[in-house]
């Protein structure tokens, strides 16, 4: 299972290709390999399912990139901003805890 603490390590790795509002591309370190060895891609690409807000998440691993798409709405741009520079992750942590679907 993911965690807030989970999303916000694997944030840190990642360095922003392109970014619109509602769709976030990413590049992924190569060194995450050794920080998520517990997670799987699987994991991350069921996160749409844990959070309202988060549409879908594609994985490729083949170019090492990540695409999100979210609702601009619920997430805005600079909230992602702040993600990948390791800002503000307190309020971060607590809109992504107010989102959490209850898992049955």
């Amino acid at each position: 299972m993911i965690t807030t603490q989970d999303i916000i390590k694997m944030a840190s790795y990642f360095t922003t290709i392109s970014h619109t509002p509602g769709r976030l591309r990413v590049r992924v370190s190569m060194k995450i390999k050794k920080e998520s060895s517990n997670l799987s891609i699987k994991d991350i690409e069921t996160i749409p399912d844990k959070i309202n807000g988060i549409i879908s998440i594609k994985v490729k691993k083949l170019i090492g990139s990540v695409t999100i798409l979210y609702d601009p709405s619920v997430f805005s741009s600079s909230l992602w901003e702040d993600l990948i520079n390791g800002e503000n992750l307190e309020e971060i942590t607590t809109l992504i805890n107010n989102l959490a679907k209850e898992v049955i």
